[in-house]
């Protein structure tokens, strides 16, 4: 699971009024879905080839039947198919009658359209259609907890350089924050010590296991705070960031997947069950991009 959704769209008409109007609703579903949306533009086989690139992970291609030079659709998805051996969803519409007689190498996750002149309403919908279907698949609950874990890590790393470059440009004086994080990890350091201690004379493994020593995510944005507190322009979004993003993390990490007598599945955490459903996939995408975006603009003020 990603935030960013990628789309090429093969089609020699690329640019007229109706593809560009259809293109825009489709950018806007998918960044109101909280996506970093990306649709790249071909307008036959050989300039589809030239784009397309393994280094990146395509969620969707569209293409139409005739393109420009000669070329086909069938060229690019036996291509992808065949060549690529990728199993990408892939849009395949046309205003010929035969589009569904092509023969492919591989019709799997093949939509097929037939495009009736001026109904581009309707393409326009099919499309979105099967976008939404490419979401709910990313929305799976054991997905979703990977993407959390995967993206709440590449914020971690944002701070970790924000940090490391107010240091190294010894721009802010952080003496104070880092005397005080000091302070806290002796006393943290001297618990644990005494907790293992305890443990140890007593045998009570057990008690030992249920200690989750998290240190380093808090320690991260109480030092963001620090360096936010230097720039009257930059509002303190450090408060947000522990619950929308630390928090979440928490929970999702150290949660049990459960299903329960009605067949919804839910994440189970302490007393808590974190329903799963759509909106909550919406408003995780929605906060980590939000966050993402804040420690961007921080790390352009360093």
């Amino acid at each position: 699971m990603k935030l960013n959704y990628n789309i090429i769209w093969v089609d020699d008409k690329i640019d007229t009024r109706p593809y560009i109007s259809i293109k825009n609703e489709i950018f806007d579903f998918i960044t109101n879905e909280f996506f970093n949306c990306k649709i790249e533009e071909a307008e036959d086989f050989n300039e589809f080839v030239q784009l397309f690139t393994d280094n990146i992970t395509y969620d969707l291609i569209i293409t139409d039947l005739s393109l420009n030079s000669g070329t086909t659709g069938k060229q690019v998805i036996d291509f992808i198919r065949d060549n690529k051996h990728n199993h990408t969803e892939i849009f395949f519409y046309s205003a010929n009658t035969q589009l569904r007689q092509q023969e492919l190498i591989n019709s799997n996750r093949i939509t097929f359209y037939q495009l009736t002149e001026g109904n581009y309403n309707e393409l326009k919908d099919e499309i979105i259609d099967l976008v939404k279907l490419t979401i709910s698949k990313f929305q799976h609950i054991v997905s979703m907890r990977g993407m959390i874990m995967q993206e709440t890590s590449s914020l971690d790393i944002k701070m970790i350089e924000i940090i490391n470059s107010t240091i190294e440009n010894q721009k802010f004086d952080l003496n104070d924050i880092a005397i005080s994080i000091y302070e806290q990890l002796n006393k943290l350091f001297d618990k644990k010590n005494e907790i293992v201690k305890e443990c140890k004379v007593n045998n009570n493994f057990k008690k030992l296991t249920k200690d989750n020593f998290i240190f380093s995510a808090e320690y991260k944005i109480q030092t963001i705070r620090k360096i936010i507190e230097s720039f009257d322009e930059i509002s303190d979004f450090t408060g947000e960031y522990k619950h929308e993003i630390n928090n979440i993390r928490n929970k999702f990490a150290h949660a049990i997947l459960e299903t329960d007598d009605k067949g919804r599945q839910f994440f189970s955490y302490k007393e808590e069950g974190i329903t799963f459903d759509e909106d909550l996939c919406r408003e995780i995408r929605r906060n980590i991009i939000k966050h993402s975006d804040n420690l961007d603009y921080l790390q352009s003020k360093i």
